[in-house]
């Protein structure tokens, strides 16, 4: 029996999972999928904003993965700091694939980015999903305009939220103190606002269209900004994607605005940011942007022209980044661990037993379905390196091994016991099922 620990129960964990069971090189294998958190699924539950149903509707394929008799699901397993160390893992297990993405994300590295009111939109992502290591307020209570820096999928996420009506997300799982203090958030604009031009936007079309189908919510664009973009005058030579997204903003930009709508979303480009001011009351007050323009190769240069943006909530996504494990390598530069074809490197040479898929084996790059042919690679590697792997003698019981380490692992019942739970909190509350956004509510409630 080859026994393989996957560590991260997000799709590049599950994906990395299901190409072990489905595979016929290797017949008897055990995978142990290993998360820090007690609920499964990463970031397609932590991550996917609550209004979009059908991303969210693949919990059930990697539910499915889950389920498989020859896979086992534990959760509340620590791995790295304070948890089993890397060294340790291989004392239990034949082979060890990291699957534990990119947690954080990448600073703006400007004056005042600290400042009270100014967040990752990592974390504001994390406190409407429920997360449970997520602050529980301070982000909405005063703000009557929001910056949000990027022009990336998640900046659409997070400004459609900030913009969306309460009763619009009353039918999501968004935890109720979310719902409650969306409900009565008083930001009347919202400004999303990119370095570069619109034809360099990373956001996806179908993601950019959604801005325009809230109920109450006007978007607006600057013509005069739209037409500093070579690629906007003249978009046949840009990719299909940006073709399609330069097509939405034009229309957008002839259109008259709407009327009687409670919020504004203002998409802005070539804007830099250069610091973050503070108001009397110490807290985060305007961003001050540089303007930019096209630097002939791709990229912008600074104008020496500045505009304040008026703003007491600012989220920057700038993207994410992967943190090193303790007791793994890591290549701060890429926020990745040195690997090849998914074999981690130690001194640039193969480490028996260790792996890498997902985020933090390629980096926060593309969508959730590019880490199916990532985990392919990583499985093959595994595969072929399994008559050696097996020659190792692990510990019989590594289920066993951890309980007496100290550790509570949260097994597919507890799981299931935590659905039940928010299917009843939802209930209580006249809403469908309702996230738990607190560890001893989710440890509570697995018990139960």
């Amino acid at each position: 029996m080859l026994r393989v620990a996957v560590v991260g129960s997000g799709p590049s964990g599950c994906y990395t999972a299901q190409g072990l069971v489905q595979q016929d090189l290797v017949p008897d294998v055990r995978i142990d999928v290993l998360d820090r958190l007690p609920c499964p699924y990463g970031l397609v539950r932590y991550g996917v904003a609550p209004d979009h149903e059908k991303i969210k509707s693949l919990q059930g394929s990697l539910r499915a993965v889950l389920e498989h008799e020859r896979v086992s699901f534990l959760g509340n397993v620590e791995v790295g700091a304070g948890g089993l160390t890397p060294g340790r893992l291989l004392e239990l297990y034949h082979a060890v694939v990291y699957c534990v993405g990119a947690c954080t994300d990448r600073r703006l590295g400007v004056p005042g980015e600290d400042l009270p009111g100014s967040h990752s939109a990592t974390g504001f992502v994390s406190w409407y999903s429920a997360h449970p290591d997520a602050p529980r307020d301070g982000f909405l209570p005063t703000a009557r305009s929001a910056v949000v820096i990027g022009v990336g999928n998640v900046a659409v996420d997070v400004s459609r939220i900030l913009a969306r009506g309460a009763e619009e997300l009353r039918p999501t799982d968004v935890p109720q103190a979310a719902l409650g203090a969306l409900a009565g958030s008083r930001i009347g604009e919202v400004h999303m606002v990119g370095r570069r031009g619109p034809s360099q936007a990373k956001f996806t079309t179908k993601e950019l269209r959604e801005l325009a189908t809230l109920d109450n919510a006007d978007v607006v664009v600057d013509p005069e900004e739209l037409a500093l973009d070579p690629g906007f005058l003249d978009p046949s030579s840009l990719p299909s994607v940006s073709r399609r997204n330069v097509e939405v903003l034009r229309s957008w930009a002839e259109r008259p605005p709407r009327t009687g709508t409670r919020r504004t979303i203002r998409l802005r480009f070539f804007l830099r940011p250069a610091e973050l001011l503070a108001g009397p009351d110490g807290r985060v007050a305007a961003v001050r942007f540089e303007r930019t323009r096209p630097d002939g190769r791709g990229g912008v240069t600074g104008t020496g022209v500045f505009e304040d943006i008026e703003a007491q909530l600012v989220l920057r996504s700038v993207g994410y980044r992967g943190v090193p494990v303790p007791g793994l390598p890591f290549d701060p530069e890429r926020g990745t661990v040195p690997h090849e074809a998914g074999r981690v490197l130690r001194d640039r040479a193969p480490s028996p037993g260790e792996y890498v898929a997902g985020w933090i084996k390629r980096g926060p790059t593309g969508v959730i379905g590019t880490n199916r042919p990532c985990a392919k690679e990583t499985v093959n590697s595994l595969l072929t390196d399994a008559p050696a792997l097996l020659r190792r003698n692990p510990e019989p019981d590594p289920v066993a091994a951890l309980g007496a380490s100290g550790l509570r692992p949260v097994r597919w019942p507890g799981w299931l016991s935590i659905e039940r739970t928010e299917a009843e909190l939802g209930r209580s509350l006249g809403r469908g099922p309702v996230k738990i956004p607190d560890w001893a509510g989710l440890l509570a409630a697995a018990e139960g």
